[in-house]
């Protein structure tokens, strides 16, 4: 297997299913809708099976990247197909292979039209969030970076609620636009460091005054995706309007490749720059914990409320990004991670009272614990996950970030503390409102607890959850020896401009 292209089939599998979709023909329209969803359960999981053998055979004490494929793909242009995973990427591709056939499970009773396109949608970004993760070259991550928009617009534009396509073009125009000016920074790299190839890019030193235009370009297309505010305003819309499994995945994979990209090219590549604007990045940060935990408090839409505090979440994962620190940088990586799990949970958790009852909105609700016990235990321990209790994933990488980030600024930390007061306040105000107090709601006394199906969505994310606060040492131990890589990389990079300003002088 050391020769065999894992990685490669890892990436291009669910499009392999979905083309198997395609070839589904019968008489009967309901044999080919569960044929279609079968084919996206069975494509989905094999893949995550895959991927686990990634996990396995992955080597947490070496910093290069791994199951390295590379192959000419337009050798005029010097561009090439290479793929490869470090000790962080690999944990983001484990996450985009848990949580696609939770998301196809998670729509098998919601989703009534046109099944066929819609699973096809989602292996396909699949395969374009894998691919995005895995790429070594600068093309091939812009291609899936801005591939993943096409399958996601499909989702929200043709699948979501009454305001879909406006969300669906709210979303693509927000994240194209800074994307565009990436494009132009990767150009610009490519001149000058005559390769697009990422891990030789590592090792190039751009010049100083190059770096700083190159870092606001490429902090313009990770700021929207992220997103950090004032390019937030697409998130709460596209949740909103999103099916179910849309935002599971908008708010498990695609919020992650903002700061994905920060780790993988503004820190390391442009670290002089990622300085100079380290306190643009904590103030803007700052505002987003904030002011959206803030807005969350005043929501009257469950899904609208969880949106605005994933944006606060994302918050800590910029100041962690920028402090540079190994907690910091570590814990960074471990609030995305935690977040992926516990804010998918939650859009599950709406979406299963949603399929009941066809409403989002608090008010409506009331006294679930006399009809759902099981349905308000599980509700629980997200919320508490969400809040950053010890003993589960959200505690322990907020934890990290704040020491990183009190050993560089104690006000940063301090105003970043604020963040966990106030995600406690919104979310246990949005659990007491659905799930305490007298059932006066005439509709809710016909609703059932969780059935089957919806047991095993959230039996693996529970369980993930648990394991993350308990024993963090599993994922941090994959990730330690990269980070420190890549902090070296900068404490380098700043050595050597100390020494240069120095000699000037």
């Amino acid at each position: 297997m050391s020769e065999f292209p894992i990685l490669s089939l890892v990436t291009f599998l669910p499009i392999a299913g979905a083309l198997f979709i395609l070839t589904i023909r019968d008489k009967e329209p309901h044999v080919v809708e569960r044929n279609a969803r079968y084919v996206a359960l069975w494509t989905s999981g094999v893949n995550f099976l895959l991927s686990l053998y990634l996990w396995f055979n992955f080597d947490s004490s070496s910093a290069a990247f791994q199951f390295v494929v590379k192959s000419e793909w337009m050798p005029i242009l010097g561009l090439s197909y290479h793929l490869g995973v470090d000790g962080i990427s690999i944990l983001f591709v484990l996450l985009t292979t848990l949580l696609t056939p939770i998301c196809v499970l998670a729509s098998w009773e919601s989703i009534s039209v046109r099944i066929k396109e819609y699973m096809i949608s989602f292996l396909v970004l699949e395969t374009l969030m894998v691919g995005m993760f895995c790429a070594l070259d600068l093309m091939l991550f812009y291609i899936f970076f801005e591939g993943v928009l096409i399958p996601m617009f499909l989702i929200i534009g043709i699948w979501g609620g009454a305001r879909r396509v406006y969300s669906a073009f709210k979303l693509f125009l927000f994240t194209l636009t800074g994307s565009v000016l990436m494009l132009l920074a990767m150009f610009t790299m490519y001149f000058d460091a005559g390769t697009s190839d990422i891990s030789k890019l590592l090792t190039h030193s751009f010049p100083a005054s190059l770096q700083t235009w190159l870092w606001l370009a490429f902090f313009a297309s990770f700021a929207v995706k992220i997103p950090m505010w004032p390019v937030h305003t697409w998130l709460p819309d596209a949740h909103v309007e999103a099916p179910t499994a849309g935002s599971v995945i908008l708010a498990g994979v695609l919020l992650k490749f903002g700061g994905y990209g920060m780790l993988r090219f503004s820190l390391p590549m442009f670290p002089l720059a990622s300085i100079d604007f380290t306190p643009l990045v904590y103030t803007l940060s700052m505002v987003a914990i904030i002011y959206t935990s803030l807005v969350a408090l005043v929501q009257s839409d469950m899904k609208k409320l969880i949106a605005y505090s994933s944006i606060a979440h994302m918050g800590f994962v910029t100041i962690g990004v920028f402090t540079p620190t190994t907690q910091g940088v570590e814990g960074a990586i471990y609030v995305m991670l935690s977040h992926g799990v516990v804010s998918s949970a939650l859009f599950l958790i709406v979406g299963v009272i949603y399929d009941r009852n066809h409403s989002r909105k608090i008010a409506d609700y009331g006294g679930l614990v006399h009809r759902m016990p099981v349905y308000a235990m599980i509700f629980m321990v997200f919320t508490l996950a969400s809040i950053g209790l010890p003993g589960t994933g959200g505690f322990i990488g907020e934890f990290l970030v704040l020491i990183g980030v009190f050993q560089i600024n104690t006000w940063v930390a301090t105003l970043a503390s604020l963040g966990i007061i106030f995600s406690a306040a919104y979310m246990l105000y949005l659990y007491r409102r659905v799930i305490f107090g007298e059932l006066t709601n005439d509709k809710l006394k016909k609703t059932f607890d969780l059935t089957p199906r919806e047991w095993s969505l959230f039996a693996p994310l529970l369980l993930l959850t648990i394991w993350m606060g308990i024993y963090p040492s599993t994922f941090l131990d994959f990730m330690h020896v990269s980070v420190d890589s890549l902090l070296k990389q900068v404490e380098q990079a700043q050595a050597v401009a100390t020494n240069i300003s120095f000699a000037a002088k």
